[in-house]
């Protein structure tokens, strides 16, 4: 990976724009088969001292790097802005190669009420632009609520689940929301509907009779989109769940027991689901080493233990993944969001 690299102190942003400009030029005119990506605007707001810790996890994204990043390091008492610009980029002999822009802004916490006029000149136009705001900065998402068309949010970050939630479901209301804490979920939602959609497992969806989702301690909110997930693709009556005696949340959707189970595991996002039916069947899956390792309980009393490779991305990739989804929509989203509030204690 080659870099092209600018800064200045006490800029502007239009001074920025026009360093990535000359920086395009200078670049297409030494190599013309170099092109600028573009796709995707990615816009993250972060606390300065926090800034170096941000930029790592944006580095591991992998290939799911989003055209023009824009970094804006909060710093409390700034009152000018200064700025570092990166063109990154491969000059691969066989075929054309293509070039990320990696903006980073230092600026003041006073500045953030007029973020629009910093960002709005520096990403590129015409482009989805998606937000991400780890810190919170609430302001700032204020102030470039109109350029945003996605947002890059965590629930599980929320110190309170219902607060999470409820954040989630305010910015649906004008942008597409990209959860994290929803994407830890993916494996074990792809692995459930794998488990049950041959012909003859299909009725057992009807006889489920209790739902088990084990869940690192901060990530409520995962566990209970899952079980919103469930409630709202097999209709099921949602009603809030009830602490119980701090081991965790427990109550009913509809006939069918609920019950979010805490678990010691280091990384957020769950550490296994229990799908319990009448007449004695069960399915197990809980995190392990290179996937999820599955457990099955037949009605006859025959058990049976598997390994599903590679289901679990990891924490890893959760970020570029997010990143990923900015550029699809995913419809069960939403009614899940609907049944994880209606299932979250008040």
């Amino acid at each position: 990976m080659t870099e092209d690299v600018w800064s200045a102190s006490n800029t502007t942003p239009d001074a920025i724009d026009d360093a990535l400009r000359a920086m395009l030029r200078d670049r297409h005119a030494v190599d013309e088969t170099l092109a600028p990506a573009r796709v995707l605007n990615l816009v993250v707001v972060v606390d300065h001292d926090w800034k170096g810790e941000i930029a790592n996890r944006l580095g591991r994204v992998g290939r799911y790097h989003a055209s023009r990043t824009v970094l804006c390091a909060v710093e409390e008492g700034r009152t000018s802005l200064d700025a570092r610009a990166v063109m990154a980029y491969d000059e691969p002999d066989d075929k054309p190669g293509v070039m990320h822009e990696q903006v980073e802004i230092d600026l003041g916490a006073g500045q953030l009420r007029a973020l629009e006029t910093i960002v709005d000149p520096v990403i590129v136009s015409e482009l989805p632009t998606v937000l991400w705001c780890p810190h919170g900065h609430d302001e700032a998402v204020r102030s470039l609520r109109s350029l945003v068309d996605v947002m890059l949010i965590d629930s599980d970050d929320a110190e309170e689940p219902a607060t999470g939630l409820a954040q989630a479901e305010e910015f649906l209301r004008s942008a597409y929301v990209v959860d994290l804490a929803w994407l830890r979920t993916t494996p074990w939602r792809e692995r459930l509907a794998a488990s049950f959609d041959p012909p003859d497992r299909r009725v057992r969806l009807e006889r489920i009779a209790s739902v088990a989702v084990r869940h690192r301690r901060s990530s409520v909110a995962s566990a209970l989109l899952l079980a919103g997930w469930l409630s709202s693709r097999l209709d099921w009556d949602a009603g809030a769940l009830e602490s119980a005696n701090g081991a965790g949340l427990s109550g009913a959707a509809g006939a069918v027991e609920i019950s979010l189970e805490p678990a010691d595991q280091n990384s957020p996002g769950l550490a296994g689901v229990t799908i319990g039916c009448e007449r004695g069947f069960s399915l197990s899956l809980d995190r392990a080493q290179g996937g999820l390792c599955a457990r099955e309980h037949s009605p006859e009393g025959d058990d049976r233990t598997w390994r599903v490779l590679g289901a679990s991305r990891g924490e890893g990739g959760i970020l570029g993944e997010g990143v990923r989804q900015a550029l699809l929509r995913d419809p069960t989203y939403g009614p899940a969001l609907d049944r994880a509030k209606a299932m979250c204690p008040q």
